[in-house]
């Protein structure tokens, strides 16, 4: 069981640092990597103003950016996703929030849950300053609060290029919701953002 899955979504604050939202739709991108990118991906669908999520890998090269090659273990690449969100609706560091509160455990390092590896790992990919300053305040901000009993590891880096993933792995959760790994480490982090977060999720249409 993740440490994460043992604290309270409720016990973690706004972030104190954060981008206003825009005036206008404006589209924005946010590369974070969390574990398996099949339970990130889940996590973020559900959100009020995040139009895709896209699954891929940040931190290495095109050559190695393919499922069999990252899995082995033998690139810098983590398994991520690209979330397209409307700065109108929600911001970057509202996505933090979830980040840290129900998408995974920031203070597992090289592994989350089951899955071990440095493709596992925890990083947040920064596009520019702004995003860089937001991330870098919300860690301390947890910090400073003991959110957790454990020290944060995330890595905050700058993002070079986010490679798409192979076609299967796109919508995979909502795809395969009884596939064993799917039901139990998507499923109940799908749960969670449903009841702490139900302000923020999408309307049924």
């Amino acid at each position: 069981m993740e440490v994460s899955t043992l604290i309270s979504p409720e016990k973690f604050p706004d972030p104190v640092i954060d981008a206003p939202l825009a005036g206008d739709p404006a589209t924005a991108k946010a590369v974070l990597a969390g574990g398996c990118f099949w339970c990130v991906e889940a996590v973020y669908q559900q959100l009020d103003g995040v139009s895709a999520v896209i699954n891929g890998y940040a931190g290495d090269s095109a050559e190695t950016a393919d499922y069999q090659t990252v899995c082995s273990g033998t690139t810098d690449h983590a398994e991520a996703v690209e979330v397209r969100y409307d700065r109108s609706r929600i911001s970057y560091g509202q996505l933090l929030k979830v980040f840290f509160s129900i998408a995974h455990d920031p203070t597992q390092k090289n592994r989350q849950g089951p899955d071990v590896g440095r493709q596992y790992r925890s990083a947040i990919f920064y596009a520019d300053d702004e995003q860089k300053r937001i991330a870098q305040a919300y860690v301390a901000q947890l910090e400073q609060a003991k959110i957790f009993d454990s020290r944060i590891v995330t890595e905050i880096v700058p993002l070079t290029q986010f490679y798409e993933a192979e076609p299967y792995h796109q919508d995979y959760a909502e795809r395969n919701p009884m596939q064993p790994y799917i039901f139990f480490n998507a499923l109940p982090k799908v749960k969670k953002v449903r009841t702490y977060y139900k302000d923020r999720v999408k309307q049924a249409t």
